[in-house]
């Protein structure tokens, strides 16, 4: 279910397929449809950033956008990755969602002090779990942060590739795409290429590399 919708936003981006709706590739209170959509985040919501590949989604996907923060909001548990999902797909369904959306629960706070404070295997492994907030204005602060480590998220992306842990490699290559400064000698434009490449099909890996793409010009 999780590499369907992954799969259905990325042919989106790339501008395949009838225009996207959120509520063509999710049932209305299916369980398992609204618990893939809580895991892909901001990006089950990613094609209304770009104004020509989403149809007008209207109360539909309003409706599927309320029942997935409803039924799976973060405990007083969760971890800060779970809060930070959560609050980017409350913050996309506000930037993206045409007349965005009211009646959303209660955004929690989210915990930032990992991205200063954690080594980089430790971030890098952080940061790829939220590469859907690398959409373009989600999550400011947290972007400005992280661009501070830029050098450390280059490192665990190389670390990634010679692990062959493509979903990381291809997590922390999107927020790549997004940072300044990123060093040229990383050769992210063929890193991407290559992850995609070596992934074989993996569609969350496709739509990491494809936003990639479509939002900042990385990636071949």
């Amino acid at each position: 279910m999780i590499a369907d919708a992954a799969n259905g936003v990325a042919l989106a981006l790339q501008g395949e397929g009838d225009p996207y709706a959120l509520s063509r590739i999710v049932r209305q209170g299916d369980a398992l449809a609204l618990a893939a959509i809580r895991v892909l985040g901001a990006d089950a919501l990613a094609p209304y950033a770009l104004d020509h590949r989403a149809g007008p989604g209207g109360e539909d996907d309003q409706a599927v956008v309320r029942q997935v923060l409803t039924a799976y909001p973060p405990g007083v548990d969760a971890s800060d990755v779970s809060v930070w999902s959560y609050r980017g797909l409350v913050e996309a369904s506000h930037t993206f969602l045409p007349g965005g959306v009211d009646r959303l629960p209660q955004v929690p706070q989210a915990g930032a002090a990992w991205v200063t404070e954690d080594p980089w295997p430790k971030l890098s492994h952080r940061a790829s779990q939220l590469a859907a907030l690398a959409l373009p204005g989600l999550a400011p602060g947290l972007a400005d942060e992280l661009a501070a480590r830029t050098d450390d998220l280059a490192r665990g992306f190389v670390r990634a590739v010679r692990r062959r842990d493509w979903l990381q490699a291809a997590g922390l290559g999107r927020w790549l795409a997004r940072l300044p400064d990123v060093p040229p000698s990383l050769g992210l434009d063929n890193g991407l290429a290559f992850v995609r490449r070596m992934s074989e099909g993996d569609a969350r890996v496709a739509l990491h590399v494809v936003a990639a793409r479509q939002f900042y010009g990385r990636g071949w």
